[in-house]
C-alpha cells in the first residue's frame, strides 16, 4: 500500500507505549495495532485528531506516501492518456 502510517517512528520519539497511545486517543491496543501495522483500510479524522494531540504532531508526521516500486517505473499502456502525453511531448 502506497499510505505508510509512521506511528512507530512518533512513539519512539515520544517515549510512549502502544497501550499508552490507546488510552489517549480513546481507542483499543488492538485497533491502534490494525493502524500501526499498515492493515487499516481508513482512518477517521477525529481518530488522527486525537493520534496529532497525544502525539503533539502534524498529520503529515504520522502518514506519508511512498509509491510502490513497481507503480513508479511502469510504463503506461499504449492507449492511456499518460502514454499519449508521453509520445506528444518527447
Amino acid at each position: 500500500m502506497p499510505i505508510v502510517v509512521d506511528i512507530d517512528v512518533m512513539l519512539a520519539r515520544r517515549k510512549m507505549s502502544v497501550g499508552e497511545l490507546a488510552e489517549r486517543v480513546g481507542i483499543t491496543p488492538a485497533n491502534l495495532a490494525v493502524l500501526k501495522n499498515g492493515r487499516a483500510k481508513a482512518v477517521r479524522f477525529t481518530t488522527l485528531e486525537a493520534l496529532c494531540v497525544a502525539l503533539d504532531c502534524q498529520p503529515g508526521d504520522l502518514l506519508r506516501w511512498d509509491p510502490a516500486p513497481e507503480a513508479a517505473h511502469a510504463q503506461p499502456s499504449a492507449g492511456s492518456d499518460t502514454a499519449r502525453s508521453q509520445s506528444t511531448f518527447s
